[in-house]
């Protein structure tokens, strides 16, 4: 692979590209698909204006290998990043930095997490392509960012509760800032400034809200108010042990906890409708794709909801790694359209750099969108591999495997309260997108075929064989 390869300038009209990526949000939970108390008439939108695709996915069941490949347009497993404790965005280059020769300005605004991140590293925007930026570094707060409050003040408050809570200072570019805003706003208010001032394009902006991780209690007092929820308190050393007090603070044991969720989702929702209707005033939205979608599937922490699929975060089941994913870019998606083909979030590279004048490069590995829309086939097969548990799917099989009695799988089973399964699990998706029959005794054939498979990619990206596990 070159890390150097930016692929062959093209005479294309080069649009601006807003990507926005949230975070656990679950397959279910958009108003459109009926699922009760769910508001994102926003989404509903984008959706209606653009194409759907049902069977996208995301190449980890967790968040930092996910947002890697998503930013890279290749499989993570490539530089080694399989779980959180080797996730990291690699050397290659990102959609940033391919953009960025292109003549594009480069946007960064939300949630950072590929890894132990820390000031100045590969993982932060400013060093892999971004010419502007407001983020935080969840790596550096067990993955996830108050809500609510980022300050010195905060930390020395919090003391030992100050890394859990995520309280740290907020980054500008290199340097740190304290906010006390809403993220969610904060995140929005700042790529539409961006949106504003680059308006003449081209532009890329990237818009990744922490919502709707958890802890979703911390809302501001006014929508707690006008939604009759009660305050949650975060945790503070002494009251308790933090594994114990974190037990309570998710599902199934968290009062309101649903509720909680949907007032995030729905702050969220909002905020994606400020940045559609800054398009329209601004007279760009014809010009500009905007792509959603989120880092991996709904999680059982913060009562997401991923029917009919099996499965949450953390997990190979459909419900771990299929995502809402949603697309509009005038004159090449058609309205309201949906698209049953094979996507991945690792197609996000191919489609913008194709957009913007570029072949995409040949280490890239993904696909083109626009032909995907336009009637092209979908991905052959895709893959997922974070060494104590695999998966491929093609069209038709998905085939899955997991140590669940593992340390990682044990852990995950008691702390986050879902189950990984155990031992190789086939099913026929296009029937049975909810895996509820296990076919691999009746299918032992195919069971071997896409095992081989799976072996083949395996030593492509430079992992072991699976079936030596």
């Amino acid at each position: 692979m070159s890390a150097e390869s930016t692929g062959t300038p093209r005479d294309v009209r080069r649009p601006n590209i807003v990507l926005i990526v949230s975070d656990d949000h679950g397959y279910a939970d958009r108003s459109a698909l009926g699922t009760p108390g769910v508001s994102t008439p926003n989404l509903d939108r984008l959706a209606e204006e653009g194409a759907t695709f049902t069977d996208a996915y995301v190449t980890a069941p967790i968040c930092s290998p996910s947002r890697a490949a998503m930013m890279t347009g290749q499989y993570q497993q490539r530089w080694g990043a399989t779980w959180f404790d080797t996730a990291d965005i690699g050397t290659e280059p990102t959609i940033a930095e391919h953009l960025g020769k292109q003549g594009y300005a480069t946007g960064y605004f939300g949630k950072v997490h590929y890894g132990p991140e820390g000031p100045g590293d590969r993982g932060c925007p400013p060093e892999h392509g971004f010419d502007e930026s407001f983020y935080g570094l969840a790596g550096q707060s067990m993955g996830r960012l108050h809500y609510l409050t980022h300050s010195e003040q905060a930390v020395d408050e919090y003391g030992e509760a100050a890394k859990p809570m995520g309280v740290q200072p907020m980054w500008e570019g290199r340097e740190p800032v304290e906010c006390d805003q809403f993220l969610t706003s904060a995140f929005a208010d700042r790529a539409d400034d961006f949106i504003t001032r680059h308006a003449e394009g081209p532009f890329f902006a990237m818009v990744a809200f922490n919502a709707v991780h958890n802890f979703c209690w911390q809302l501001p007092a006014e929508e707690l108010e006008k939604r009759g929820l009660p305050a949650f308190e975060d945790w503070h050393p002494g009251a308790d042990e933090y594994i114990d007090w974190y037990d309570g603070a998710i599902s199934p044991h968290l009062a309101n906890g649903r509720d909680y969720y949907l007032a995030q989702l729905e702050l969220m929702d909002q905020q994606v409708g400020e940045l559609l209707e800054r398009l329209d005033a601004l007279g760009i939205a014809d010009d500009t794709i905007v792509v959603y979608l989120t880092d991996n599937g709904g999680s059982n922490c913060n009562y997401g909801n991923n029917a009919p699929l099996r499965g949450t975060k953390y997990t190979m089941w459909e419900g771990g790694i299929r995502v809402p994913m949603l697309m509009r870019w005038p004159g090449v998606t058609e309205p309201g359209s949906t698209s049953d083909a094979l996507v991945s979030s690792l197609d996000l590279a191919s489609t913008f750099t194709s957009a913007a004048g570029l072949t995409p490069p040949a280490e890239l590995d993904g696909q083109d969108l626009a032909a995907v829309v336009q009637g092209a086939s979908g991905h052959g097969e895709l893959h997922w591999d974070c060494g104590w548990q695999w998966a491929l799917r093609n069209d038709r099989w998905k085939l899955s495997w997991c140590d669940g009695k593992s340390q990682t799988a044990t852990e995950i089973s008691r702390v986050e309260h879902t189950d990984t399964g155990d031992g190789l699990f086939l099913t026929d998706i296009r029937t049975d997108q909810g895996e509820a029959v296990n076919l691999a005794d009746q299918h032992p054939e195919i069971v071997d075929e896409l095992t081989r498979v799976h072996a083949r990619w395996c030593v492509d990206v430079g992992l072991p064989d699976p079936r030596t596990r």
